[in-house]
């Protein structure tokens, strides 16, 4: 049985308090990616309205009573053709809900700050991807 030493620490103890500076983006930078979020949900937001409109059509003439009952080849088409924007959809409301959260990270002002290394995101990376939580290190050693 080992013996208990108080000199060495475990991963369960709290983190030792740092006397360096915490570095985090400034208020004027956060500002700026704030207003990048906002233009990109903006279009996002109308992007999945045109999905969703697209997807419950039900005719694009408005003439369910006199559709053509003889294209039997074509009637799959319309289900798959929904399909493939109901994925879209999916992933339009998935990246929506990940600029949601970059914003509540904007506001706790923990925005940009690899969730791996602690340290600063790039900021073209962050223009790029806005929604981005890992620096490219931590991408990189994730992927391996």
């Amino acid at each position: 049985m080992k013996e208990y030493n108080p000199s060495v620490r475990s991963l369960l103890d709290e983190p030792e308090q740092s006397s360096g500076p915490v570095y985090r983006y400034s208020d004027e930078e956060l500002n700026e990616f704030k207003e990048l979020i906002i233009k990109r949900l903006d279009n996002a937001r109308k992007e999945l309205a045109y999905l969703q409109g697209l997807i419950t059509r039900k005719d694009e003439a408005g003439t369910d009573d006199t559709d053509n009952r003889f294209n039997h080849m074509e009637d799959g088409s319309g289900a798959m053709e929904r399909e493939q924007l109901s994925q879209l959809a999916g992933r339009q409301i998935q990246f929506i809900n990940h600029l949601e959260k970059a914003m509540i990270r904007i506001e706790n002002k923990t925005y940009g700050i690899c969730r791996v290394t602690g340290k600063l995101i790039d900021k073209a990376r962050l223009r790029a991807v806005p929604h981005a939580t890992l620096s490219i290190d931590a991408k990189k050693l994730m992927n391996k």
